[in-house]
């Protein structure tokens, strides 16, 4: 998180804990809701790489605070962009006419993603964290600044989190878009000394949203089909 490593860890703490037990509820419920369920778990580890990000920077240590960072920022450009729309591809019936569009969203936010993160690894000067307001501020170039203004590869990196899942066909996939839509828009007005750290902090805390669409099983009341008890038990059971 981004006021320091105890709280980073704290709170990497309770997201993997209630991650794990969101896990096991979905794999129990239907496995469909897996994807989305893993979502927590990763904030989690998001958060405790950022943990070591804090280290780093505490002590001194470079290499600590780069490996800490290569960790956070793997989540933040590389793995929301492209796991969310394919979880909501997931979520929807076989039959859904959504769900190419969701899968081509999938495929490019992998290759969006990739153009984000990787490069990044080849070199220190790519990835630059500093302390602004007592928060963790990475101020990174990116490989698409060469070829686009940064308002855009940030509007294109916001449509991959929030358009597939207000594509989706279940209500409350929608209301998680609009969580999602909230935490951009406070994250852009209040915070933008330390815009990435407080988004994925806020982001992290948004997937609670999701940890209650499958505690309460949200999806069956739109589709009992797939998501009632009889669709939800193995088939070996029937």
């Amino acid at each position: 998180m981004c006021l320091s490593a105890t709280v980073s860890f704290t709170a990497s703490a309770l997201l993997t804990a209630g991650g794990a037990a969101i896990i096991v509820k979905a794999a129990r419920s239907n496995w469909r809701y897996l994807p989305i369920g893993l979502m927590p778990l990763f904030a989690g580890i998001q958060q405790f790489s950022e943990g070591f990000v804090w280290v780093g920077m505490n002590t001194g240590d470079n290499a600590t605070m780069t490996l800490g960072a290569m960790g956070f920022i793997f989540f933040t450009w590389f793995m929301w962009p492209f796991w969310i729309p394919f979880s909501v591809w997931v979520l929807e019936p076989s039959d859904s006419r959504r769900r190419p569009w969701l899968m081509a969203m999938t495929l490019v936010g992998i290759v969006f993603g990739l153009m984000l993160y990787i490069p990044h690894g080849f070199g220190t000067d790519w990835l630059v964290v500093t302390v602004n307001q007592n928060s963790l501020a990475y101020e990174n170039s990116m490989l698409l600044d060469q070829f686009l203004p940064r308002w855009l590869t940030y509007t294109i990196y916001v449509l991959l989190i929030t358009v597939p899942p207000l594509l989706s066909r279940y209500r409350h996939m929608r209301h998680f878009a609009v969580t999602v839509m909230v935490v951009v828009v406070l994250d852009v007005t209040f915070l933008r000394y330390a815009y990435i750290s407080f988004f994925c902090l806020l982001a992290g805390l948004a997937t609670l949203h999701l940890a209650w669409i499958i505690l309460t099983n949200k999806c069956a009341e739109e589709c009992p089909e797939l998501f009632g008890h009889e669709a939800s038990r193995p088939v070996a059971s029937r």
